[in-house]
């Protein structure tokens, strides 16, 4: 199955039924009155969060949805019946955006969490309603009214408290599998994680946290080379990022150099996540001898002037991978508990998120704007560097890879 995390649906919400005129026909009644029924209400729509479903895929070939019209009012004062709500399930860690106003319709970040995203239109009013002392015999009724009609993304943030970050083939994808029960693709040639995988890193009885490694960035990434940004906004709900760098890589270059790739194209891309806490990880310390194991790993920290917490580790033979699950497990437990004790910081830690996730999907779209521009000008020819030039995006919804042209 392919993983897709973004996906435009159009939504229509049920019309309601009309209310109807109707008199009373009985034997020995010959004014018998008005008796027409009122309209049922058309069905809403609402998206639900399920665990069955990692993927928006199903959306991206049933682009519209629409619920049922609810049943016109009937005789003997009868309203009509009511056409029933659809529910459309979508993985934890949808957001659903309009996309006419921009504005964010709900995050769904739970188990079972519903979100009404188009309301369904009131039936009309049957004759009934309009008798009075001076119109006893009224022939007005209502129509129903239409249910919304609404363009939404629907956009998936994987829900994890931490987020692997690094180039490729720095071992993000050995160090899940080491830590949790995630089986994402490992070998012995070089070769970069297409798709993000999720993890449940289980300490013990009731203390767990969810890692999720992120496919590598490259330099330019912000830019749109290789995988461009298209998963980085995955580490948008994260309270953590670990940065895993390969102390001595196998084509011989920089670590150091290969690090500051990282943490450019983040800073580049959004101000907000690169401020969110890093841990660093010297990775594949199996690789290199004792002798120079230390004189290398002090110079990576000194060379980054890094601050944060450092780790040293081997995640093909699993040297230090415990050392760092069980600091995460800390330091996130903490976190929770101080949000449950000081209202002041938890409503930090709301605005940031709510912050970040602004941010992040601004520069995303503007990425994919960017990159639309420029194939544009590339099939017509024209200069990019010229102010004046107007492009129109007549692009499918969703670019599946980004590469630079």
């Amino acid at each position: 199955m392919r993983f897709i995390d973004e996906a435009v649906v159009t939504v229509k919400a049920g019309d309601g039924g009309n209310g109807i005129a109707s008199f009373r026909r009985e034997k020995y009644v010959p004014r018998g009155g008005p008796d027409g029924g009122d309209g049922g209400k058309g069905g809403d729509i609402y998206v639900i969060a399920e665990d069955n479903t990692n993927t928006l895929v199903d959306y991206r070939y049933t682009r519209r949805h629409d619920a049922m019209r609810a049943e016109n009012g009937h005789s003997r004062n009868c309203s009509g019946k009511g056409s029933d709500d659809l529910f459309l399930p979508v993985p934890i860690g949808t957001t659903v955006v309009d996309t006419e106003t921009d504005e964010v319709l709900g995050d769904l970040i739970e188990l079972g969490q519903t979100l009404l995203i188009a309301k369904g239109g009131d039936g009309g009013l049957g004759n009934t309603h309009f008798k009075s002392s001076t119109n006893q015999a009224p022939r007005k009724s209502t129509s129903g009214f239409e249910g919304e009609l609404k363009v939404l993304k629907f956009e998936l943030k994987v829900v994890a408290d931490v987020g692997l970050i690094g180039l490729p083939n720095a071992g993000k994808s050995t160090f899940i599998r080491q830590v949790s029960a995630a089986r994402p693709k490992v070998a012995d040639y070089p070769f970069t994680t297409l798709v993000p995988n999720l993890g449940v890193v289980d300490i013990g009885r009731h203390r767990s946290f969810v890692m999720a490694d992120i496919p590598g960035l490259i330099e330019g990434a912000s830019e749109g080379a290789g995988l461009g940004i298209r998963f980085l906004k995955h580490v948008a709900r994260t309270r953590r990022l670990l940065h895993v760098v390969d102390v001595k890589p196998i084509d011989g270059s920089d670590p150091v150099a290969n690090a500051r790739v990282i943490l450019n194209e983040l800073e580049r891309f959004s101000p907000e996540l690169s401020n969110l806490p890093q841990i660093l990880i010297l990775n594949k310390i199996d690789q290199v001898s004792d002798e120079e194991l230390d004189e290398l790993c002090t110079h990576i920290v000194a060379e980054l002037d890094w601050t944060g917490d450092v780790f040293r580790t081997s995640t093909l033979m699993g040297e230090g991978t415990d050392a760092v699950k069980y600091h995460l497990m800390n330091e996130i437990e903490l976190e929770r508990e101080r949000e449950l004790e000081d209202p002041i910081f938890a409503e930090a830690q709301r605005t940031r998120f709510e912050r970040l996730e602004v941010e992040v999907r601004l520069n995303t779209e503007a990425q994919r704007e960017a990159y639309r521009a420029a194939r544009k000008a590339a099939r017509e020819g024209v200069d990019l560097s010229d102010d004046d030039a107007d492009f129109d995006d007549d692009d499918e919804d969703g670019v599946e890879v980004i590469y630079v042209p």
